[in-house]
């Protein structure tokens, strides 16, 4: 039997994969090997389970935000361990600031129009299951759609980075939207 305590750790969970994917997107690839970003996204959702209330009175558009605000903390702390351990309010603004990006373009994935209030609630929880579903892709063709189409980076630069041909790039692409489509579609709302 779930006591009530459960419930706020199951509402954060449901973001682990979005800001697993943040995180993967904005974290330099030269890093990526150095940070444990599944040991930031873990203390992301334990400083929001900590907030606890605080969190638990928001709506779903502002605890986004503020797990956003922490996971950028939470990296810069990381990358500020790798460096000279001097904090950078630059670095830490301009990561917040990739990471709001990189939200906008999740958001503007799924879909070209701005939803109305009533439809903020699906949108939010289609952006959390985008997510799941990108982190269900076989990794190559994962990389191949979160760079080009949730980066904007032009596919002679996927290639380059998956030391693949531009074609072969291209096909992981296309397999990867294929496969992301037929996911998103098994995991509609009933």
């Amino acid at each position: 039997m779930a006591s009530a305590t459960d419930e706020p750790g199951r509402v954060l969970e449901r973001f682990r994969e979005y800001l697993s994917l943040l995180a993967r997107l904005q974290l330099d690839p030269r890093l990526q090997g150095k940070i444990d970003l599944s040991g930031v996204v873990q203390q992301t959702l334990l400083e929001a389970h900590q907030a606890g209330d605080n969190l638990q009175g928001m709506d779903e558009a502002a605890r986004t935000a503020w797990l956003r605000r922490a996971l950028a903390s939470n990296l810069v702390d990381e990358v500020r361990k790798l460096g000279t351990g001097m904090r950078d309010v630059t670095r830490e603004q301009s990561l917040q600031a990739a990471l709001e990006e990189s939200s906008s373009r999740l958001e503007a994935w799924l879909t070209a129009a701005d939803p109305s209030p009533s439809e903020r609630a699906i949108h939010n929880e289609q952006l959390l299951h985008l997510a799941g579903a990108l982190a269900q892709l076989p990794e190559d063709q994962r990389k191949a759609v979160e760079l080009h189409h949730l980066k904007g980076w032009p596919l002679a630069d996927v290639a380059q980075h998956l030391d693949r041909s531009k074609g072969a790039a291209a096909k992981l692409l296309h397999r990867g939207i294929d496969k992301l489509h037929a996911l998103l579609k098994d995991r509609d709302p009933e």
